[in-house]
């Protein structure tokens, strides 16, 4: 109950909500136009859509988990469940593209009659629409939010979108041509459509696990650090950052003049640490280890007046990605 009370009112929550909602009511309307035409086309969006259904109920479960605070056997948070929701979910995808292409091959070579397509076309459009709308609405979401979950449910939702409208547009050619095959066909290109999705899902869920590097954060980083920079933060180093769900995790070398005392050194970190959970916002962990100058800062260091200087300051450090994930001078 306490996992559940503590993140009732979030949006992001609500939003996995609404989308398990809607797929479980979409899913009921593709059926019942793949019940009244008997088209493999129809089917095989249908058959997305049960992933649909799946997909939505680990994001609702995934998004609540990761809104947990850390605790003692997770200290670094929940976060990595999304990674672990988007994984099966671009799974599942993948293998709803085997169960149409079973489905759907040999009625390329065998078509048979479609009954009642005018009346599943309707019916197909009327999903198309709302899928549309909840799909925006959960990407809006999730990159409000930060999840990566919210993300991948719309993203799939949004390929859901394209899988209709591809499916509408093939079978009104049927319709107006006649041309059976066109159906077993299409659904063969559903197929693709959703195995290139799927693909996509389990590459960034698999990302997400290995902490893979994020070239944009790390560069945003440099920027903000860069124009707040102090003129007693003589260059940084070892900078790492990487996202678990909501949650975003720095951690870096700050080199600062040796002659600083304790406290004064224990003011420059806070100082930046606060910078940076400022910009990344409530849920950043933010962790900054001070180091002392050598003989070989000087050059970039702007700290005045210094007795300690041996080389003359002909720069300030140049912080991008590339250089801040450099070992530290004179080490």
């Amino acid at each position: 109950m306490e996992l559940f009370s503590q993140t009732a009112g979030r949006p992001d929550l609500r939003a996995a909500r609404l989308s398990l909602a809607v797929a479980v009511g979409l899913f009921g309307i593709k059926m019942l136009a793949w019940v009244l035409t008997d088209s493999a086309a129809i089917l095989s969006d249908a058959l997305e859509s049960i992933i649909n259904v799946v997909a939505a109920g680990f994001a609702v479960f995934s998004v609540t988990l990761a809104a947990m605070p850390p605790d003692k056997r997770h200290p670094y948070g929940h976060g990595n469940i999304e990674y672990y929701a988007a994984g099966i979910e671009g799974l599942l995808i993948l293998l709803a593209a085997v169960a149409i292409v079973w489905e759907s091959w040999d009625k390329i070579f065998n078509p048979e009659p479609l009954p009642n397509l005018g009346a599943g076309l309707g019916l197909l459009a009327a999903a198309g629409g709302v899928n549309l709308w909840l799909g925006l609405l959960l990407l809006r979401q999730g990159r409000s939010s930060g999840s990566l979950t919210l993300e991948a449910d719309g993203r799939h939702v949004l390929t859901d979108v394209w899988t209709s409208a591809g499916v509408l547009v093939g079978l009104a050619l049927v319709w107006m041509t006649g041309w059976l095959w066109l159906d077993g066909a299409i659904a063969c290109l559903v197929a693709a459509n959703i195995i290139w999705a799927g693909f996509g899902l389990v590459r960034q869920s698999v990302a997400g696990f290995m902490n893979e590097s994020d070239p944009a954060l790390l560069a945003s980083l440099c920027d903000l650090l860069r124009e707040h920079r102090h003129p007693s933060w003589i260059d940084i180093h070892r900078l790492r950052a990487f996202k678990s769900g909501r949650s975003v995790h720095v951690d870096l070398h700050l080199i600062l003049p040796r002659d600083m005392t304790l406290a004064e050194a224990h003011e420059q970190v806070e100082a930046m640490e606060k910078l940076l959970a400022n910009h990344l916002g409530p849920d950043a962990d933010v962790m900054i280890h001070a180091d002392p100058c050598a003989d070989d800062c000087c050059p970039v260091c702007d700290a005045e007046p210094c007795d300690l200087r041996r080389h003359a300051s002909d720069a300030s450090p140049l912080w991008s990605p590339e250089t801040t994930g450099d070992p530290i001078r004179g080490d």
